[in-house]
């Protein structure tokens, strides 16, 4: 009986089952945009309820399988979602209309995602296709210009990461770049993320960061790569190739030019025809150790999944050989992010990036510098295939030979990324646990070959320039980061109430290690460049050394709205981290926002489409120091005498701060957020108070405690950044021309409001004009402290009636410079022209920044322009004010400006000697305007690659940096420097490139 009665069961389920597979119908169509009638692929389409679904393909086709009485959701980027009944219909034809609703962007907020219509904080969003219109290695390059209040400096060297300065510069010591989080990860350095792989860049710019603690006193840069979708596979091939060249070339003096100024300079060692003055051509030696370097890049991804598991695949390569003769770099990366939905309420997930890179850097400080010093005299290599000898004529390098003798060497392997477990045990709650890892391993060799000039094998050189042994350099350096984090998000929708509570803690693990030595007499054979093979008794040292510390975070957050027009959000976060004696810092944020246009008297205007009023408050940190900044240490084996005899002892030598604490920003925020006629016109306004207190300062202390240097580093200054941010877009279309232009502007003002016992922080050292900057009470960070030039003497009546010189060696004489006389020892002019008479005369900080864009489209031609710049910033020409000696080239203009009896300039000096004083004189406009990236793209049309079964081919050309209008006389305005305190100091920058790229995007 029971028998009987399972197989009845059985026989009804499977009538059941087979009755409901018999519903199912087979639903083909074909969806287009709405204004123009063009097919559109990649939408998305899935059956309501279920995740089960497909996408179009590049004819705007697709088939499903679906119930007769099911409901159809299509949605597609940048378009408002459509529900369609399906009503036993076998064939559907959908229009989908460009959503006007900008405001429903989902952002990311760090720990999850928030539409950006209740977003109360300042969140500047990038998509990943702006990204990679512009064919550069890592995203922030791609940044500039494009998010108000973001500062992005670059540098024309390889592999360099650009400077992020979020709304000013915060700190001076503590570090001041933001944090950046990759799909979860905590890291500082994002060189190895292909551009191709992110999704969108989301940047928290004001006291919303405050929810990642310690780590987000300078903003936090959120980045997020793509992942794959349900539906067939979708194989994308991007690549792109061109060539660098130098973008603005200096003019140097030329042979009769530089010949010129060294009979004015130095009139007795030249007054007669000698060797190398009968050289008789002139070297440019720019042109001698500059080249056109070859960029190019390749990269393959595929996207997939079905309703349990996704994927996204990619892998890529990127080459950058640099200006520089020597010069090269190459990157691979591979990335897998994969989905899978365990069960229905239980999803595991990884991220993983792994890269590899290739560099040979150049030597910028004492090798390439001498390109701008090296006398045009001296043929770079002679007519016997020498190598020209400068140290003869001017007592440096010959540039092309230290360049070719010099070879550095550095490979770096890198994994990034992630494993989480996510459940949900009901809708409205989700629990969720993440392993996050980022480790690298580095090995860097530098090796100088043996040269000299005595007629042995080593011979490449003549005269007096010689390195008598070669030297090899190994350092490796590894680091390995591990974050767990754990969180538990509730979110619940009720009547006109909306509420997501946040919760949880993470763990953060950080070790790493770094071993180096040096030997002499290593062969020049590469195969033997190991530290065994030197002599080992002859300049070697070796060092060994690591840091391990650890942070404990607690977080917490509430985000609410009521009726979607008024909003509220509130975080906390307790950091503990082992850098301090005082473990745990807290730190709180509040955030409230009004939707005005949803409010009854708005809501239906024509005018108005969006406007949000909103306002945020928080306390943000920063303990980006020295692991063991608070902690006192003994040397040991110091060498004393006692009772006659030398014996060794230990002591303290480095006074230091036991209370060291951490740097804490509280910062201030209000912005209005518009759109008008239907989100054509759309943007925001933001002002911004960001104030950093207990920053870390160095204060003198008495030699008698003995601290050799004189100084010990605590909390006492305070900085502050107040300013206004403003951004507009217009986007509209005429025909079938789409247009958009928009633009954003941020006005900055950072001054230092009290170093509260601390001394004024100098830097910016050239040779022996002494440090250029200087950090002081009221004036902004890393200011220019020089003196005032006044004019040029003309005559002899001029220095006679002139204030003593007491400047290190320069004397006043016909054609030399004039300084304004503003202070002595006791604050008022006293008639004698020294370091007293220094005067603040501005910083490499812009007053404004900020870029604007255009965009075109028209049927399958696309072209966009993006320019970027920045105002009120001053740069000191250090390349002019470095002198070694008076046989040093000089710039072609200033050869002919130049103070001459029979040309009595009243601005530029009749030499530019070894000991000219710091002053004006140097000090340059750093405003310029710069065409970014240029990019013209044609799209196949769909018709004709529908044959061949290929949803996407465009091909296009691209142009960075393509002209600067500038007023600074260097290579560029945009100075990249990691020591805050020599911002805008122009000496031994990389020289900035012009590319032209030619691309191709293969969609499958």
């Amino acid at each position: 009986m029971k028998r009987i009665f399972t197989r009845i069961v059985f026989l009804a389920l499977l009538f059941v089952s087979s009755w409901a597979v018999a519903q199912n119908t087979t639903i083909t169509g074909r969806v287009t945009d709405a204004a123009d009638k063009q097919p559109l692929p990649g939408v998305s389409v899935t059956l309501n309820g279920t995740t089960t679904g497909t996408q179009t393909d590049a004819d705007g086709k697709f088939t499903i399988s679906a119930p007769a009485n099911g409901t159809l959701t299509f949605s597609y980027i940048g378009y408002a979602n459509q529900d369609v009944a399906i009503n036993n219909r076998t064939t559907l034809d959908v229009t989908l209309t460009t959503s006007t609703k900008a405001i429903e962007q989902v952002v990311v907020i760090g720990y999850g995602t928030q539409r950006r219509r209740d977003v109360t904080g300042a969140v500047g969003t990038i998509s990943g296709a702006e990204l990679t219109k512009q064919p550069v290695q890592t995203p922030t390059q791609a940044l500039q210009g494009k998010v108000a209040g973001v500062q992005v400096i670059g540098s024309g060297q390889p592999n360099s990461q650009p400077q992020l300065r979020i709304r000013g510069t915060g700190s001076v010591l503590g570090g001041a770049n933001p944090l950046y989080v990759v799909d979860g990860v905590l890291t500082d350095d994002i060189r190895n993320i292909n551009n191709n792989d992110i999704l969108s860049i989301d940047v928290l710019k004001d006291a919303s960061a405050a929810i990642y603690g310690v780590r987000g006193a300078n903003g936090v840069v959120i980045i997020t790569t793509r992942k794959g979708k349900n539906g067939p596979p979708v194989i994308r091939y991007d690549a792109n190739a061109g060539f660098r060249e130098l973008s603005n070339k200096l003019q140097m003096a030329n042979r009769e030019q530089y010949i010129s100024y060294l009979r004015d300079a130095n009139p007795g060692d030249v007054a007669r025809d000698q060797s190398p003055l009968t050289y008789p051509g002139t070297t440019d030696w720019y042109d001698a150790v500059l080249k056109k370097g070859l960029q190019m890049s390749h990269n393959l991804s595929l996207a997939g999944g079905n309703e349990k598991t996704t994927y996204f695949f990619s892998a890529n390569t990127f080459t950058d050989d640099g200006l520089i003769k020597t010069n090269s770099f190459d990157r691979y990366s591979f990335r897998s992010n994969i989905d899978v939905k365990i069960t229905d309420n239980l999803t595991f997930g990884t991220q993983l990036s792994l890269s590899r890179s290739n560099e040979r850097p150049v030597p910028l400080d004492g090798v390439y510098s001498n390109v701008y010093r090296a006398a045009p005299i001296i043929p770079a290599i002679d007519a016997n295939g020498r190598y020209g000898n400068t140290s003869l004529w001017g007592n440096l390098g010959n540039p092309l030979l230290s360049l070719d003798k010099t070879i550095n060497q550095t490979v770096n392997n890198r994994v990034q990324g992630n494993v989480y477990l996510e459940y949900k045990p009901i809708k409205s709650l989700t629990f969720r646990t993440a392993f996050n890892t980022d480790a690298y391993w580095n090995k860097q060799r530098n090796y100088n070959a043996q040269f000299n000039a005595d007629g042995n094998t080593f011979t490449t050189a003549g005269g007096s320039q010689f390195n008598n042994f070669s030297t090899l350099f190994i350092q490796n350096d590894q680091s390995f980061r591990s974050i767990w984090d754990n969180t538990v998000t509730w979110q619940q929708s009720f009547n006109k109430h909306n509420i997501t509570v946040l919760g949880g803690y993470t763990q953060e693990y950080i070790k790493t290690d770094l071993f180096s030595g040096s030997r002499r007499n290593v062969p020049q054979d590469p195969d033997l460049w190991y530290l065994d093979v030197g002599n080992p008794e002859v300049g070697a040292s070796y060092a060994n050394n690591g840091a391990l510390f650890r942070r404990l975070s607690y977080l917490g957050r509430v985000n609410y709205s009521y009726a979607g027009k008024y909003l509220f959000s509130a975080s906390f976060r307790a950091d503990g981290s082992s850098r301090f004696k005082e473990k745990y810092g807290y730190f709180p944020t509040v955030g409230a926002g009004w939707v005005i246009s949803e409010e009854d008297f708005l809501k239906n205007s024509k005018v108005i489409s969006n406007l949000k009023l909103r306002g945020s408050w928080g306390q943000l940190g920063n303990d980006n120091i020295d692991q063991g900044l608070f902690i006192t240490t003994a040397t040991l084996n110091l060498p004393y005498f006692f009772n006659n005899s030398l014996n060794l002892g230990s002591a303290i030598q480095d006074i230091k701060d036991p209370n060291l604490k951490w740097e804490r920003t509280t910062q201030f925020d209000i912005g209005l957020e518009y759109g008008f006629l239907n989100n054509k016109l759309t943007g925001e306004i933001d002002y911004y108070n960001k104030k950093v207190r207990d920053a870390l300062t160095n204060v003198t202390i008495p030699g008698i405690l003995g601290d050799p240097d004189g100084i010990y580093v605590t909390n006492a200054a305070s900085y502050q950044n107040t300013g206004v941010e403003f951004a507009i877009k217009w986007s509209d279309k005429i025909g079938k021309l789409n247009y958009s232009v928009g633009g954003n502007i941020n006005y900055n003002k950072n001054k230092v409001v009290g170093l509260n016992g601390g001394q004024a922080l100098v830097g910016g050292g050239i040779g022996n004009q002494g440090s250029i900057t200087r950090t002081d009470n009221g004036q902004p960070i890393a200011s220019y402290y020089v003196l005032q030039q006044t004019g040029i003497f003309q005559n002899q009546q001029q220095i006679d009636a002139a204030p003593t010189y007491n400047l290190n060696g320069y004397a006043k004489s016909v054609g030399g410079m004039m300084f304004a006389d503003v202070s002595g020892p006791n604050g008022t002019p006293d008639g004698v022209i020294d370091n007293y008479d220094r005067v603040f005369s501005g910083s490499y900080q812009p007053k404004y920044y900020g870029g604007f864009n255009i965009g075109l489209s028209y049927e399958s031609w696309d072209l966009s322009a993006d320019f970027y710049g920045n105002w009120g910033n001053k740069i000191y020409n250090g390349r002019k004010a470095f002198r070694a000696n008076g046989n040093d080239n000089v710039e072609a203009n200033y050869v002919n400006n130049r103070w001459t009896p029979s040309n009595p300039s009243n601005v530029d000096p009749r030499v530019i000697a070894q000991n000219l004083p710091a002053s004006t004189y140097f000090i340059e406009s750093g405003s310029f305007l710069r065409l970014n990236n240029l990019t013209l793209g044609y799209t196949l049309p769909a018709d004709l690659l529908k044959r061949i079964k290929i949803n996407k081919i465009r091909v296009f050309a691209a142009s960075q940096n393509l002209f600067t209008a500038k007023r600074y006389n260097g290579f560029t305005p945009e100075l990249f420097t990691s020591d805050i305190l020599a911002s805008g100091v122009d000496l031994n920058g990389y020289p900035t490139t012009r590319t032209f790229t030619f691309g191709l995007n293969v969609e499958f």
